[in-house]
C-alpha cells in the first residue's frame, strides 16, 4: 500500500464512523460515557466547516501547520480537502473512498468500510459489546477521550473529541499516534445538519493520473 497521510485518514475514518451511528439515543439515561458519546454523535446528521491543523512531535514541538475544509453527511459521506501544506482531497460516497494527491498525480481507491478496522473508530459503528469493551471512553470538560485498552492493536493511541455548544457541531479533534505525534484540527464557520448535495461526495478521476485501486477483493 502506498503511504496515505495517516492523520487525515484517521480523522476521516472517525468522522465516517460517527456519521454511520445514525440511531438516536435521545431521551435515554446514560450509564456510561460510551453511551453519552454515541448519543452526541447520533444527533450530528451533517457537518461542514473550515479547519486549521496543528501537528506537534512527541516533545510538543510544532512541526507543521495546515488548513482546509470538510463536509460530511449521513451515511458515511465525506469530503476532506487540505489546501496547505499539501493540496490533497479525500472523498467518500459511502461505498468507495478516493484519495487524490495532486502533486504526485495519484489517486488511491479504497473501500470505505475497510478503513475503520483496527482503530478506536470501529466502536462508533457497532453496538456489539465486544467491540466497545476494547476501548475506554472518558468524558472530559468539553467532550470525550477515546483510548484503546491494553492489548488492542490500533492505528490511533488517543482520540479527543471536543463539541461546540448551541448545536454548532464539532469544535476540534486531537489525534495522537503511537509515536507520540499529535495533530489537532480546529473547526470554524461550521454549518450543522444542513442538507448537502450528494454530488459534493462524488469524485471524477482526472485524465493522466496514476490509479492505485485497493478496493478490489476486499
Amino acid at each position: 500500500m502506498k503511504k496515505i497521510k495517516s492523520l487525515a485518514l484517521a480523522v476521516s475514518c472517525f468522522l465516517s464512523a460517527s456519521f454511520f451511528t445514525a440511531q438516536s439515543l435521545a431521551g435515554e439515561t446514560f450509564t456510561s460515557d460510551s453511551q453519552a458519546l454515541q448519543a452526541k454523535l447520533a444527533g450530528l446528521k451533517s457537518f461542514q466547516a473550515q479547519f486549521i491543523q496543528q501537528v506537534n512531535d512527541a516533545q510538543g514541538e510544532s512541526i507543521m501547520q495546515g488548513k482546509g475544509n470538510i463536509a460530511l453527511q449521513q451515511p458515511m459521506m465525506i469530503r476532506w480537502q487540505q489546501a496547505s501544506p499539501d493540496d490533497t482531497l479525500f472523498v467518500s460516497n459511502g461505498d468507495k473512498t478516493y484519495y487524490f494527491d495532486s502533486f504526485a498525480e495519484q489517486v488511491t481507491i479504497m473501500k470505505t468500510h475497510s478503513l475503520i478496522d483496527s482503530t478506536p473508530f470501529v466502536l462508533l459503528t457497532s453496538k456489539d459489546p465486544a467491540q466497545w469493551q476494547k476501548y475506554h471512553v472518558a468524558s472530559t470538560d468539553k467532550g470525550f477521550s477515546v483510548t484503546p485498552n491494553k492489548g488492542v492493536e490500533s492505528q490511533v493511541e488517543q482520540l479527543d473529541i471536543v463539541f461546540s455548544g448551541n448545536e454548532s457541531g464539532l469544535a476540534s479533534l486531537l489525534v495522537k499516534d503511537s509515536s507520540g505525534q499529535s495533530s489537532t484540527f480546529t473547526f470554524s464557520d461550521a454549518k450543522v445538519n444542513e442538507s448537502l448535495t450528494t454530488s459534493l461526495f462524488e469524485f471524477t478521476i482526472p485524465d493522466g493520473v496514476e490509479i492505485d485501486d485497493q478496493s478490489q477483493g476486499e
